[in-house]
């Protein structure tokens, strides 16, 4: 590609052939060697004059940035902390819920046999209990020990009957299936139809009661 003409400089006399000579050339590098030492000089002046810290405020500097530094992983290190104190009590809980409440699907199921036992029972009055030979007095007792036994295994595994007449209605334990007049006050369970239980602190099964009106 062909360079277009460059503009003469008018202080470079060009040489018969229109070049300038070795001695304008000389003068002319002379002049940008001059000028770029001025810079140079200019630049090394400006930075001279920029305020240098002293060894006290560097150590200060250096204190202060280490100390930033420090404060960070302190943070850091709490939170971790934090972190593992909530990891462990929620791992106590759930080995301690796994415990408690590991028996409650067979106490469901087991809770059948409380309900027959205590039907049985219920059927026999202190008048027929008089009347009674002395084998069937034999058998009513093995099905009343019987009865307590059973009752002691639940406590041992923390399953307890939810209170029943005479208490305050409390829909997290009761289940209200009647309403009738009584001689309890207004609110409170007048009779039981099914004995509840509860297991630590969850209910186990809701006891189904009658709630009192009031006096007739």
């Amino acid at each position: 590609m062909t360079k277009p003409p460059s503009t003469p400089n008018p202080e470079l006399k060009p040489d018969l052939d229109g070049l300038p000579t070795n001695a304008e050339l000389d003068a002319l590098q002379s002049e940008i060697d001059a000028a770029t030492h001025a810079a140079n000089a200019a630049e090394g002046e400006t930075a001279d004059k920029a305020p240098e810290l002293s060894p006290a405020e560097i150590a200060a500097k250096r204190i202060e940035e280490l100390e930033t530094e420090l404060a960070g992983m302190k943070d850091q290190a709490l939170r971790a902390m934090a972190e593992t104190e909530n990891i462990k009590k929620r791992s106590e809980r759930e080995v301690k819920a796994a415990s408690v409440y590991a028996v409650e699907r067979f106490a469901a199921d087991v809770l059948s046999i409380s309900d027959n036992l205590g039907r049985a029972l219920s059927t026999i009055t202190d008048e027929a209990r008089g009347d009674l030979g002395k084998n069937a007095t034999d058998l009513l007792a093995g099905i009343e020990l019987t009865e307590k036994d059973l009752m002691a295994v639940f406590a041992r595994h923390g399953i307890k009957s939810v209170p029943g007449k005479g208490s305050k209605f409390d829909p997290n334990v009761h289940q209200a299936v009647a309403q009738i007049p009584s001689a309890e006050a207004k609110g409170d369970v007048a009779e039981i139809m099914q004995t509840g239980f509860t297991l630590g602190e969850r209910t186990l099964r809701a006891a189904m009661v009658a709630v009192s009106t009031g006096p007739a």
